[in-house]
């Protein structure tokens, strides 16, 4: 029986080796970044582009090396800046024997965030993995200011029995210089990396934008804002602890005669 009579023969072109990744074969089809465009746009066009061709299920996309590494530094990102503001809340607390008094050098850090978020703009600059180290640093830089004047002020309502308005004032004043110093000390700090040239400040760039545009603009904000936000909170615990004595039941002693 001739061969042709149950099977057909087609000549064709097949890959000499087929990749696999686990036990599925794989293709890879790399791609390289336009002028002017960021890792984070190519990756939003890629995946409109496999939403649009519907893909079967038996078809899995996915990223691989620096892609890979960006999708997964920025599913994080939130959680790490959650886990240390949350960590500073808890060292202020104990530090201060106060729930309130975190809140109120906390109130400092949105200031910074947008200021970082605002120079990135401004520059032209993508909120990238190093931008966003660049924006947790601001946490503790910005913060002692706020810690300055609370435990400042804490210390003259405690000692010399001023009122809540005078202490925060006076801290303000008499805090104003420590805090500029150290401000400006790490604000300068940040400018070679924000206008640095030569090879990888491309790389540091969004770090020293980041840390110069948050200072500035936190440091013009907190000086107004912390004092007012340090007054709102002792009012809301005064009020809350009256409110609290006025709630608690009057125990009138019983006397007995004998």
């Amino acid at each position: 029986m001739p061969l042709n009579a149950f099977t057909h023969l087609q000549t064709r072109s097949e890959p000499l080796s087929v990749g696999h990744q686990g036990q599925f074969p794989v293709v890879t089809i790399s791609f390289n970044l336009g002028v002017g465009y960021s890792l984070g746009q190519a990756l939003g066009a890629i995946d409109a582009v496999i939403a649009n061709e519907k893909l079967p299920p038996s078809v899995i996309a996915g990223y691989q090396g620096t892609a890979a590494a960006y999708e997964s530094s920025q599913s994080n990102e939130g959680l790490l800046i959650l886990a240390a503001l949350i960590t500073v809340y808890i060292v202020l607390g104990v530090l201060y024997e106060s729930f309130i008094h975190p809140l109120t050098i906390l109130s400092t850090l949105p200031s910074a965030g947008v200021g970082a978020l605002l120079a990135l703009r401004l520059f032209g600059l993508d909120l990238d993995i190093v931008g966003i180290i660049g924006i947790i640093l601001l946490i503790g830089i910005v913060q002692k200011n706020g810690i300055m004047m609370v435990d400042f002020a804490l210390e003259l309502e405690r000692n010399e029995r001023k009122e809540t308005t005078e202490a925060i004032y006076q801290a303000a004043l008499l805090r104003f210089r420590p805090i500029l110093m150290t401000t400006l000390a790490a604000l300068l700090s940040g400018i070679p990396l924000a206008f640095g040239t030569g090879i990888g400040s491309e790389l540091r760039k969004p770090l020293g934008v980041a840390m110069v545009g948050g200072l500035l603009f936190s440091q013009v904000l907190t000086l107004y804002t912390t004092p007012v936000i340090y007054i709102f909170f002792d009012k809301l615990a005064s009020r809350f602890s009256r409110r609290s004595r006025n709630q608690a039941p009057n125990v009138q002693p019983q006397g007995g005669t004998a």
